[in-house]
């Protein structure tokens, strides 16, 4: 078999989007691929109705909508006129409107800011999110002229950042002070655009049933309070908006219809804090008090890593009176169907991660795109009374063709009181009488999963001659509630699980030079990472990505570091820091020995740059060889969805790090 490479993942082609036109008889899905020279992604949509055919190729088309049985609503700037607009800085979103059956895409209609999600209301009408800025909400309705203004404005503004609120950003999406998710009706007979929520209000979900469009989100004026929302009804005919209900102490993380009942996921997170599955709640539409359908102790979305997906879709789908949903059991991730009567069964439960789905009104098969058989991405057809799967498409077939695949070998160990699974991939053309290095690698989250599926990065170091080996400690996703909390214990149970699953490995497979053991790990893996290297001195090198160091610090610049940290650590930065100090890594970097690759980026918001920062300055300080690799205008994804260019470097400098150390190349 020949060598799959690191630059490889350039051919892979990644599907998403996947959405059933009204009717069911066709639908529509995004194709994304790289382009290396451009450093770039290219989407272009997709139809399948029995077969599959390109619909656009421009590559730009990665949003859209279906407005009837044949006709795709989707945005882009493609006239001269449109493109001289967007280089003023004019906030608008132009939306191209193609027939399936066949002819060129034409416009549509304009809305006169960044839209993000649009749904139909029916009569021409629209619900639209989309983004603006409370210290200029009324840009939408302003005249041309008016909004020239206001953008030769902030153009003045541009080498000035004001916070007065807290988060003050957020990553992938920047500077976020001031910024909201509003909504808007937009009526197309008469081409008018109303906004719904006040200047200050954070849309956080909308569904509709019937005529009625239902809104949840919080008016956020300094800071923000996940823990608390509020419940707002549209009627579509005559325009009113009315409010149904704040509730306080809920995590209220979205909304779902299904049929004519509406339903709100959610949690107090009293028991386990606020990574606590969500429990599924009826909505009384009129006065908003809740109904428990389901006290679910597992998650109700796929949390299955792998660094072979660009976009997302649907996890989550009412049909009939059925909730749809993926759930996380282990390292896979199944369909499953929750009736209101508070029953969940599984539907389709093949072994691997179904990344999205959609179902049609009539119901009777799911459309999904998964990660299956140790195969990346591809479209597959289930049939829901049996749970059958059938494969539609071959976009990989020829990017792995001929190239060696190592097949995830499961093992499990028992750990302070817990059964531990996880894999291992052999070298390529494993001899069991020689010997080769190895790599753990330790996923993020931590409520996120590895799995028996395809990940680019450990079939390279594979494919390279090396053992690679990952597992689901304690905090990970997959097993109940019980089994992810972990709050205010980072770094012991879960550190003893990822090192008894170490030895389990290297008793299991004597193949292993225990001397060139290398070990990487990202976000909450990078935090282990910088956590095991102060405890142990058992790995040749490690590469630690993007990562926590500091939870002290992490609390004033992350974009989620007030409540995460205070909430994972169960300690508070001005009451108990000392907590929080004791489960920081940086509390034990004296004691690092360790050659240590550091990977940040710049615009990472989520763990900062700074915890990258302080770790590496420690280890110099303390001459332990080190190295940091800072990519400038990436963030927490760079490894799943960073530029392609900036993907093969950091690919390349985390390898030629192992290379280093566990083999003597420089």
């Amino acid at each position: 078999m020949e060598q799959l490479k690191l630059k490889d993942f350039l051919n892979y082609r990644f599907l998403s989007s996947v959405q059933y036109a009204p009717g069911g008889k066709r639908a529509a899905f995004v194709v994304a691929v790289c382009n290396e020279e451009e450093n770039c992604y290219e989407s272009r949509l997709w139809m399948y109705d029995g077969g599959l055919r390109q619909l656009t190729d421009l590559g730009k088309e990665g949003q859209y909508v279906w407005e009837d049985e044949t006709h795709i609503l989707f945005p882009a700037v493609r006239s001269a006129a449109e493109q001289k607009r967007q280089k003023a800085g004019e906030q608008f979103t132009s939306y191209y409107r193609l027939d399936v059956t066949g002819g060129e895409a034409l416009p549509a209609f304009t809305l006169p800011f960044q839209a993000q999600q649009i749904r139909p209301l029916g009569d021409g009408k629209w619900l639209v999110s989309g983004r603006i800025d409370a210290n200029c909400p009324d840009y939408p309705e302003m005249t041309p002229e008016a909004r020239a203004e206001a953008d030769k404005a902030r153009e003045k503004e541009k080498d000035y950042e004001v916070f007065d609120e807290s988060p003050f950003w957020s990553n992938g999406r920047g500077v976020t002070n001031k910024l909201r998710q509003a909504l808007f009706l937009y009526n197309a007979a008469d081409n008018s655009c109303r906004r719904l929520t006040d200047p200050l209000f954070q849309t956080r979900s909308f569904e509709i049933i019937g005529s009625a469009a239902y809104f949840l989100g919080d008016r956020v004026e300094a800071k923000a309070d996940r823990r608390h929302s509020v419940l707002y009804v549209l009627d579509a005919v005559s325009g009113e908006v009315k409010k149904i209900r704040e509730y306080d102490g809920l995590y209220a993380r979205g909304l779902k219809a299904v049929g004519e009942t509406l339903l709100l996921l959610g949690s107090e997170g009293r028991r386990h804090g606020m990574n606590e599955n969500s429990w599924v709640y009826r909505v009384d539409t009129g006065t908003g008090e809740l109904e428990v359908v389901r006290e679910e102790e597992y998650s109700m979305y796929s949390s299955v890593g792998s660094d072979c997906r660009y976009g997302g879709g649907q996890e989550m789908k009412g049909v009939g009176d059925t909730l749809y949903h993926l759930t996380t059991r282990e390292g896979c991730s199944y369909l499953y169907a929750l009736t209101m009567d508070g029953k969940s069964v599984p539907v389709v439960q093949e072994e691997g991660s179904i990344d999205e789905f959609d179902i049609p009104e009539a119901g009777g098969r799911a459309l999904m795109v998964a990660l299956y058989g140790n195969r990346l991405q591809e479209l597959y057809e289930a049939d829901l009374s049996t749970g059958e799967v059938t494969r539609i498409s071959h976009f990989n077939d020829a990017a792995l063709e001929g190239k060696y695949v190592a097949v995830p070998q499961p093992l499990s160990v028992e750990s302070a009181g817990w059964t531990i699974g996880g894999w291992v991939l052999l070298p390529r053309d494993f001899d069991p009488e020689k010997k080769y290095p190895a790599v753990l690698d330790i996923h993020g989250g931590p409520k996120t999963v590895y799995g028996p599926v395809f990940y680019h990065e450990m079939q390279v170091w594979a494919n390279m001659g090396y053992f690679v080996f990952y597992c689901n400690p304690m905090g990970s996703d997959g097993r109940d509630n019980k089994f992810m909390d972990i709050r205010g214990h980072y770094g012991e149970t879960d550190y003893q699980n990822l090192m008894d699953f170490t030895d389990a490995v290297l008793d299991a497979y004597p193949q292993i030079d225990r001397t060139k053991v290398c070990e990487t790990g990202g976000s909450y893996g990078g935090f282990m990472t910088n956590w095991i290297i102060g405890h142990t001195d058992r790995f040749v090198c490690t590469a630690s990505q993007r990562s926590i160091a500091n939870w002290v610090s992490f609390y004033g610049v992350s974009d989620i570091g007030v409540e995460f940290g205070m909430d994972q650590c169960d300690a508070d930065p001005f009451r108990s820091p000392e907590k929080m100090w004791a489960q920081s890594p940086m509390r034990y970097a004296a004691n690092v020995k360790t050659p240590t690759l550091f990977i940040h980026s710049d615009e990472d918001y989520r763990c900062p740059l700074a915890e990258g920062l302080q770790m590496f300055t420690s280890l110099a300080a303390q001459g332990v060889p080190t190295r940091l690799c800072l990519f400038h205008g990436e963030n927490h994804e760079l490894s799943r969805s960073g530029k392609p260019q900036h993907r093969v470097r950091r690919l390349t400098e985390i390898t030629n790090w192992f290379e280093k150390y566990a083999r003597g190349n420089e």
